[in-house]
């Protein structure tokens, strides 16, 4: 695992001697930016980096230019990892580690915490074998809901034969893309939409 792009390009990521953590591949990860990318993200943004594991998303972020991460991960002997890697590449003061669980405190903001422009939700591919209207993940979003921007997206990622409901509560699909066996949603906040982008949002893209 390494970062792909920007200021830290080609740092290589420290993994922790356990079986507990589930790395996003190089190859998805580049995929991944390149369509945030043409959502102007994550340059300048907000990011909480949720079951963040070692790290390699919220750091990827600071890396092209994300303005702050805050990384939760409840696995103690993850974290120490994860912690060695902020260090490594430097984003000690742009990032804040918080020790939960990701279902109960979603981003974590805290008080006076800036609300999040992107949110990655990466938690263990069992936690998101039912993703219905009553489901953990539609409850955690119902908590994003007051944790972000406006214009925030969230990314969920599942098994590629996992499908999310259209819409949960604020946030409706915009993007569906699928890397062999994963698949990643891109959810957007309905609360910013206007009338006129409203009609541009939706499909599904599987590739």
């Amino acid at each position: 695992m390494r970062i792909i792009a920007g200021t830290r390009r080609g740092m290589t990521l420290l993994s922790p001697k356990t079986d507990s953590s589930r790395p996003i591949t190089d190859r998805v990860k580049e995929s991944l930016f390149n369509v945030l990318y043409n959502y102007g993200l994550p340059s300048g943004a907000t990011v909480a980096d949720l079951f963040c594991g070692v790290g390699s998303l919220g750091l990827e972020a600071l890396s092209r230019g994300a303005e702050f991460v805050t990384f939760v991960e409840k696995d103690d002997r993850i974290i120490a990892t994860l912690k060695k890697n902020i260090e490594k590449a430097g984003f000690a003061k742009d990032s804040k580690v918080v020790r939960a669980n990701a279902f109960t405190v979603g981003a974590a903001l805290g008080a006076g915490g800036a609300k999040c422009k992107l949110v990655f939700v990466d938690p263990p591919y069992a936690a998101t074998d039912i993703v219905g209207a009553d489901s953990p993940l539609a409850r955690l979003l119902d908590m994003l809901g007051e944790q972000v921007t406006d214009d925030a997206m969230v990314i969920a990622r599942t098994r590629s034969d996992v499908t999310l409901l259209n819409q949960y509560g604020q946030f409706r699909v915009a993007e569906r893309r699928t890397w062999g066996t994963m698949a990643v949603t891109i959810l957007t906040n309905a609360k910013g939409d206007t009338p006129e982008n409203d009609k541009q949002t939706g499909g599904n893209k599987d590739h």
